[in-house]
C-alpha cells in the first residue's frame, strides 16, 4: 500500500471528524479520484439520513468496511475510513491494483452518531465524553439481526441496508470498526488468520497502545495471539451475541469478518498477562459493584418527574434496558452468582480481571450519563461526576491521540486484509 491519504479532511492528533466532515472527505476522495472512486446511497436511516458508501476500485474481490455500528464509536471509524479510502484510491490511480474493490460504509448509524457529536470538538476528558454520551439499546443497534429475539418485521432500515450490501457484494472480508473508552486495542475474527497477532502487536508497540489480552467482549473465545480472538461456531454458547449479528453473515459466502477495536484512553493493565493475585475477590467485588450501581440509577430514574420519563426517547430506552439487566451482566464471571454447572473460567490474568472490572464500572456510568442527559438534575450530575472520577482513579487512563487511534485501526485492517488476501 502507498502513503496515507485522508481525502478532504486532515486527521489531526487532537480532533475527531464529525459525520458531516467524514461525508465531505468522502466526496473529496470521489472527486479527486473520479476514475477509481464513487460515492452512492445504499439506504436511509430511521430519521431519513442517507447511508453513504464510498467504493474504490473495480476488481472481482470485494472488501466491505463498516464504520459507526455503535453510535459512541462512530468518530474514530469515520476517520479510519478516510485514511484507508484515500490511500487505496491513490494506489489504484498509480496502477497498484491487487484485484480488490473496497466499499466503505461511512456510518451505519448516523442518527445515533448525531447524538454523540457535541463531544467531538473536545476537550477530550472522560467527563466530557460522558457528558454527551449515547449508545442505543440492543434492539436499535444495526449490527444485531432479528434472530437475536426481535420480530423479522422489526429489523431496522439500517440493518436491512447492511444485509443488502453484504448479500450483493458477498465480500471476502468484512470489517466492523469499533472503539472503547478505556482499555487496549484488539481484533475479533470469525475465522483464524495466521500472522495477524504479530502485525497488530508490532503496530501497537510502535504507537504505545496496549493490546487488550483479556477482553470481556471475547471472554471465552480462543486467542491465537495477544489482542486477537476467534469467534466460536454460532452453535457454541460462547459465541454470544456475535452468532446473531451481521458479523456472521459474511460466512454464508465463505467470507471472514474482523471487528477492530481501538481505545480512546489506554489502560496498560489490560495487556498484563501475569496471573492476578486474587481473582476470586476481585471478580466478586466487581460483580457486587455493578449490581449495586445499576439499581442506584434505577432509583434515580424512578424519582424523575412523570413528564420527563413519560416522553419515550432513545436515551430513555437504553437507560431502562441497562438497569433491567442487572445480575445477568455478571452471571458469566462473578463467582457469587455463576451457576454451578457453568463452564470453567479461563486463567484469570491481570488483563482479564481488569477488563471485567472496567466493564463493571463502564455500564452503570453509561446509564447514569444518559439519564443525566434526559434530565440534568443535581443528583444525576453528581453521580456522573463521582463515577467518572472513580473510573480515572481506578485505571489511570492515558489519552491516545486521535491520529494514533486511527493509525492503529487502519493498520489492523490492512494486516487482516494482507494476511488473508496476499
Amino acid at each position: 500500500m502507498g502513503a496515507p491519504a485522508s481525502g478532504g479532511i486532515a486527521v489531526t492528533r487532537d480532533r475527531y471528524p464529525t459525520t458531516a466532515e467524514v461525508t465531505e472527505g468522502a466526496r473529496a476522495i470521489a472527486l479527486r479520484h473520479a476514475a477509481v472512486a464513487r460515492l452512492g446511497v445504499v439506504g436511509r436511516s430511521r430519521a431519513g439520513r442517507p447511508l453513504l458508501m464510498l467504493t474504490v476500485g473495480d476488481g472481482p474481490r470485494n472488501v466491505l468496511v463498516v464504520a459507526g455500528p455503535h453510535a459512541n464509536e462512530a468518530a474514530v471509524g469515520g476517520a479510519t475510513v478516510l485514511r484507508l479510502a484515500g490511500q487505496i484510491a491513490a494506489d489504484r490511480e498509480r496502477g497498484r491494483d491487487d484485484g480488490s474493490t473496497w466499499h466503505f460504509l461511512l456510518c451505519i448509524d448516523p442518527d445515533g452518531a448525531a447524538l454523540n457529536e457535541p463531544w467531538l470538538p473536545g476537550p477530550y476528558t472522560l467527563r466530557g465524553h460522558y457528558e454527551h454520551f449515547f449508545r442505543p439499546c440492543a434492539a436499535e443497534q444495526p449490527e444485531w439481526l432479528p434472530s437475536k429475539g426481535y420480530a423479522q418485521d422489526a429489523a431496522l432500515p439500517e440493518t436491512r441496508a447492511l444485509l443488502g450490501v453484504l448479500d450483493e457484494l458477498r465480500p471476502v472480508l468484512q470489517f466492523s470498526l469499533h472503539g472503547i473508552d478505556v482499555g487496549g486495542s484488539f481484533v475479533q475474527l470469525t475465522s483464524d488468520i495466521p500472522g495477524v497477532p504479530e502485525r497488530i502487536g508490532k503496530s501497537a508497540a510502535e504507537l504505545d497502545i496496549p493490546l487488550e489480552t483479556g477482553s470481556s467482549d471475547a471472554f471465552q473465545w480462543p486467542s491465537p495471539g495477544p489482542g486477537v480472538y476467534v469467534m466460536p461456531p454460532a452453535s457454541d454458547p460462547a459465541a454470544g451475541d456475535g452468532a446473531h449479528s451481521t458479523w456472521a453473515r459474511a460466512q454464508r459466502y465463505d467470507g471472514v469478518t474482523a471487528i477492530v477495536e481501538v481505545p480512546m484512553w489506554a489502560c496498560d493493565r489490560t495487556a498484563d498477562v501475569t496471573p492476578h493475585p486474587d481473582p476470586d475477590h476481585a471478580l466478586r467485588a466487581a460483580g457486587a459493584a455493578l449490581r449495586r450501581d445499576l439499581p442506584t440509577v434505577a432509583r434515580m430514574l424512578d424519582a424523575m418527574p412523570a413528564e420527563v420519563v413519560g416522553n419515550d426517547c432513545a436515551l430513555l430506552r437504553t437507560v431502562r434496558e441497562l438497569v433491567s439487566l442487572g445480575p445477568r451482566l455478571t452471571a458469566e464471571w462473578d463467582p457469587a452468582v455463576r451457576p454451578p454447572d457453568a463452564a470453567p473460567l479461563p486463567p484469570m490474568t491481570t488483563a482479564r480481571v481488569t477488563s471485567l472490572e472496567v466493564y463493571a464500572q463502564r455500564i452503570p456510568l453509561r446509564a447514569a450519563a444518559m439519564l443525566r442527559r434526559i434530565a440534568a438534575v443535581p443528583p444525576a450530575t453528581r453521580l456522573v461526576d463521582e463515577w467518572c472520577a472513580a473510573y480515572e482513579r481506578a485505571y489511570r487512563p492515558r489519552w491516545v491521540p486521535v491520529a494514533d487511534q486511527v493509525e492503529q485501526q487502519a493498520r489492523s485492517v490492512l494486516a487482516v486484509y494482507e494476511e488473508l488476501c496476499a
